[in-house]
């Protein structure tokens, strides 16, 4: 079939319809917000998100984004609701109900249900003269002026609008309570996200090999370490631990440069002085960091002011450090 639409247009045309949606909707925050998040903050239950259709796809959304940052929270389905799952819900939680309309069957049956139980009820809701407004303890509006389709009937602006607001009523939550990213490492210690949060580079340098080499080493005992060791590199160490230098392959190639006779020198005269250095303790992504800015393969770790190995690009790509 050949298409005569442009298809550019429909899509910059949704785009912009959702984009002013959402900015549309700072124009719906008011006092209630601020009683949501005491509410939320104070209860000793959890937070019990339910909706049906397209609103219980969000509210599975938000639900999880809630889980990683601090706020527990529970899904459950308004339809399921009805037959056995409002059995969850306990009077120390606090409920959102999202609907666009605020007025379909189950969610008529639910609201008095939920209220018996004596929990907050929190309308996310797209009409305010709803069944669901009216009857909330507090609502957060998310009514838009269309949806994105054509036909102004398909969920999409509107779950569009009720995701974000449901974003910022997560990060404010998460705001309130000084949610640290230490706070999120320990949520999430699975996946590349994680490693980036938790994993140190004590957890990696271990098992590498560490070249050092005195200060008055020959060249040869030089390259025989780098290349024995493996890492590129070898670190100038004193007779008191102290760390002078490091030797690369750069390096290397630089004093077979400059030098056509090079007998007579020793590991501190072609060294590189103020190596770029990286303490045990710090995450591993810092790592990652410090070689991409400075365009190098390894760095020196140090521990408690001394040398203590080498860390490599290598160690980090295999633990997906990127």
């Amino acid at each position: 079939m050949k298409l005569t639409k442009n298809i550019v247009s429909i899509v910059t045309d949704v785009i912009l319809n959702e984009s002013e949606a959402i900015k549309n909707l700072v124009n719906h925050i008011t006092d209630d917000f601020q009683h949501i998040i005491d509410a939320i903050l104070t209860c000793k239950g959890r937070v019990v998100i339910t909706g049906i259709g397209k609103s219980a796809i969000i509210a599975n959304k938000i639900v999880a984004t809630m889980n990683s940052t601090g706020t527990p929270a529970l899904f459950m389905h308004a339809a399921d609701a009805i037959h056995g799952d409002l059995g969850m819900i306990q009077s120390e939680d606090v409920v959102i109900c999202i609907s666009k309309s605020g007025n379909t069957p189950e969610i008529k049956v639910l609201v008095p249900l939920i209220k018996s139980r004596g929990t907050i009820l929190i309308g996310m809701v797209g009409k305010l003269d709803s069944y669901l407004a009216q009857q909330s303890d507090y609502v957060i509006n998310v009514t838009v002026e269309r949806e994105a389709c054509p036909n102004n009937l398909a969920p999409t602006t509107s779950t569009t609008a009720t995701l974000v607001m449901g974003d910022a009523l997560a990060v404010a939550l998460l705001e309130c309570r000084n949610f640290s990213s230490d706070d999120f490492a320990k949520l999430h210690p699975g996946g590349a996200l994680g490693k980036q949060l938790y994993l140190r580079v004590d957890d990696l340098y271990a098992a590498n090999a560490k070249p050092l080499v005195a200060p008055t080493a020959s060249i040869k005992d030089v390259i025989l370490e780098i290349s024995s060791k493996r890492l590129g590199a070898a670190a100038v160490i004193d007779t008191d631990g102290k760390l002078l230098g490091i030797i690369t392959d750069g390096d290397l190639r630089r004093m077979l440069n400059a030098h056509d006779v090079f007998t007579n020198l020793t590991a501190q005269d072609i060294m590189t002085k103020g190596p770029k250095t990286i303490d045990a303790d710090e995450y591993a992504a810092s790592a990652m960091t410090l070689m991409q800015s400075k365009n190098i393969t390894q760095l020196i770790v140090m521990k408690e002011g001394t040398f203590a190995g080498f860390i490599h690009i290598h160690d980090l790509l295999r633990e997906g450090i990127v």
